[in-house]
């Protein structure tokens, strides 16, 4: 078996042992507030990425204020996702907050990079990335190719399970948990790559369980 490289996409997560049968079923309303406001920072995420592009391509570097924020927008939409839909693994409202909170539940982090490539800048987000947009495609949902018709995907079909599953068990499955947060993982990776925060192509591999694989250890 190949060793476990170490990814600089950090996506973590703890399952609440005391989660509630059916407060899952609310979650998505209470979480409202932070829809709205996360509607916002994907529009100024977009922004931010666009003019990180120019920077990557004229100086090999993304601007460490912009490539911070656009993190944080990452982290704060990974915590909603985990309490309101992705998951459901805590009933601990999430933070209105960019900066890591390391007692929450669920955190994300991307290594910053000193140098990023001026030539993949140009191809890595859309040419490079196309197998992984097929499979992360499949893992999350999206719209079809025609008709306009939308099919769910992997990811919130097994969320979905699983809290069907603590319902009538009172017990949140814990190997479909650590499948799930696999899945999330990878596609986290992919979305850093593609947002140009990282060089690292994302490995077509499902790193499974709460917390991210400890890297092999070379002699």
């Amino acid at each position: 078996m190949l060793p476990v490289a170490a990814s600089p996409v950090r996506i973590e997560a703890s399952l609440d042992p005391r989660l509630s049968r059916w407060m899952w079923l609310v979650k998505w309303f209470l979480a409202i507030p932070h829809y709205i406001v996360l509607f916002f920072l994907w529009i100024a995420f977009a922004l931010v990425t666009f003019v990180a592009f120019f920077a990557i391509l004229i100086t090999g570097r993304y601007p460490r204020s912009l490539f911070d924020f656009n993190v944080g927008v990452l982290r704060w939409n990974w915590r909603v996702a985990y309490y309101a839909h992705t998951a459901l693994g805590t009933d601990q409202y999430p933070p209105f907050a960019l900066r890591d909170v390391p007692d929450y539940p669920a955190r994300f982090d991307v290594d910053y990079p000193e140098h990023l490539s001026r030539g993949l800048v140009l191809v890595k987000w859309w040419l490079l990335a196309i197998p992984q947009y097929i499979v992360v495609g499949i893992l999350v949902g999206g719209w079809g190719s025609s008709d306009g018709w939308r099919y769910s995907g992997l990811i919130p079909y097994l969320s979905l399970v699983a809290v069907i599953i603590l319902a009538v068990k009172a017990r949140y499955p814990g190997h479909l948990f650590d499948f799930l947060l696999g899945l999330v993982r990878w596609a986290a990776r992919v979305t850093a790559y593609a947002m140009l925060m990282t060089d690292r192509y994302p490995p077509f591999r499902i790193d499974m369980g709460g917390l991210e694989p400890v890297p092999a250890k070379t002699l």
